[in-house]
């Protein structure tokens, strides 16, 4: 006969008829022959509880403190700037390449260009969820390969595009290759943890935005070589023939060696942080996912984001453009281009080095409230800029304008911070890749429609002077506090809290 628990002991045989599992599945400690548990009046065994807990909380302070691997890191941003590389590569010169088929009326040349630049995103809201679930299912590393070998063929022949429908086919062809955004997005977060990803995203934001500065370089610098160098490629025959081949081979051959390297170097992470003890459950369905508490909200906030940073960038290009007398800066094409040098280097210092530190000491969802409040004074600025020039208030203007431009870049913090909530609300690591799929599909179908939206609405303002031709502000500004209501409803599992101990937030 077994000890009576009163006795205050217990035999090893009782022990395992009771506790099968500490015994069968290695979570709790291991017992030697006769070493004897102590066990309170109650039966219970608090010296193998308290051990399994101090266990289970060694093992995930260890896994928090791990140190981030900077050089997966590294390789999978620059994975990363290949897809805004792709898809700005082209914008210097569409437009001359749609009036070089002689097919279009000139006046239909910003018809069809806005509508190849759509098709890009379009397509990609279509299929970012089937290749969430596929790398959900198959894993991250073939799905980001696949994809990028996929770009790397639909971008180099862009170039060789002789109609406006095959300019439309092969973008589209591009944007069906995107899981290099869904899979990069949860690879960053699979080889991080809830210390570092605030670090890894920086790192992933900053990468982004050396895509979307280089694609436009490599386009608009590489376009119709023969004419633009004749010394080095005006023999060539090839180049005269296709004159915008170069500078799509050129992203083309850049988006190959990511690839190259992904398949070689990149490690797969799906399963990687997974409880090998835990309890394997069925996949859930998208609809399942949706409705998963907290994630409609955050799905909600990223893409109020995405609506606003974008209807921003449709606008302030031909903003800063305008004639200062029909509410712009009336700036000429270089000093647009020094304006946008300049935000995206403060952008590039937000997100590098204010960031990380400010997310750690006050969480995701303290950046999001601050960025939230700040939008709206950030787009207030530009209307009473155009106030200070049409009064000739140069030296204030100048102040004002660099001023608020490298300081507002600061709420770009805030495209960052949303997909750290992303992160936080998935129900699961294994739904990761489906629900960043999802937030990109939301995002894919904004970019689509939002710029050709946002410049109507400003070209009507303009033209007809409503407000003095800045009532496009209005209807950001509008915007910007509707998503600083919005923010207020971030889920407490979003916040991102860093915490010290096991109840005190950092």
């Amino acid at each position: 006969m077994p000890d009576s628990p009163t006795d205050g002991k217990r035999s090893p045989s009782a022990l395992d008829e009771t506790t099968p599992l500490l015994a069968v599945s290695g979570a709790g400690p291991t017992l030697q022959p006769n070493e004897e548990v102590g066990v309170d009046t109650n039966g219970h065994l608090p010296g193998i509880a308290e051990q399994n807990g101090n266990q289970a909380s060694s093992q995930h302070k260890h896994e928090e403190d791990k140190p981030l691997p900077t050089s997966q890191i590294f390789l999978l941003c620059y994975a990363r700037l290949v897809e805004p590389a792709a898809f700005f590569c082209i914008f210097p010169f569409v437009n001359q390449m749609i009036r070089d088929t002689g097919d279009i009326d000139e006046r239909d040349v910003g018809f069809y260009s806005g509508l190849i630049e759509s098709m890009f995103s379009f397509t990609q809201m279509l299929v970012m969820v089937f290749w969430g679930k596929a790398a959900d299912k198959f894993g991250r590393k073939p799905v980001l390969c696949y994809s990028l070998f996929g770009v790397t063929i639909a971008t180099a022949i862009f170039g060789l595009s002789q109609t406006i429908w095959q300019m439309i086919l092969f973008r589209c062809i591009a944007g069906f290759f995107a899981g290099t955004v869904v899979t990069v997005r949860t690879m960053i977060t699979e080889n991080s943890t809830a210390k570092t990803q605030a670090r890894a995203f920086s790192f992933f934001s900053f990468s982004g935005n050396l895509g979307i500065f280089f694609g436009p370089l490599i386009g608009g610098g590489l376009a119709r070589p023969a004419k633009e160098y004749p010394s080095v490629f005006g023999s060539i025959q090839f180049f005269k023939e296709y004159p915008y081949a170069l500078p799509t081979f050129v992203t083309g051959a850049i988006s190959l060696s990511a690839a190259i390297v992904s398949t070689l170097f990149i490690r797969e992470t799906l399963g990687a942080k997974e409880d090998p003890n835990a309890k394997k459950e069925s996949p859930m369905s998208t609809w399942e996912i949706l409705k998963y508490p907290g994630v409609g909200v955050v799905l909600y906030i990223f893409g109020h984001q995405s609506l606003l940073g974008l209807a921003y960038t449709a606008i302030i290009p031909v903003f800063w453009f305008e004639p200062v007398y029909l509410g712009g800066f009336g700036f000429s094409p270089r000093w647009i281009s020094i304006f946008l040098a300049l935000a995206g280097f403060s952008q590039s210092l937000w997100l590098l080095l204010v960031f990380p530190p400010l997310q750690h000491r006050f969480g995701t969802g303290g950046v999001l409230r601050a960025c939230s409040i700040a939008w709206p004074f950030f787009m207030l600025v530009y209307p009473i800029c155009n106030l200070l020039l049409k009064h000739d208030l140069m030296v204030a203007f100048w102040i004002v304008a660099i001023t608020s431009l490298m300081l507002g870049s600061g709420v770009a913090m805030s495209y960052t911070a949303t997909q750290l909530a992303i992160n936080d609300i998935s129900p699961s690591p294994a739904t990761l890749g489906t629900l960043n799929a999802l937030a990109l599909a939301l995002a894919s179908g904004i970019r689509a429609v939002t710029p050709a939206a946002f410049s109507s609405l400003y070209a009507t303002g303009v033209k007809y002077q409503i407000l003095g031709g800045e009532f496009i502000w209005v209807i950001v500004i509008i915007i910007a506090i509707a998503l600083a209501i919005g923010v207020r409803f971030l889920p407490a599992k979003a916040e991102g809290k860093i915490m010290k101990n096991d109840d005190e937030p950092s």
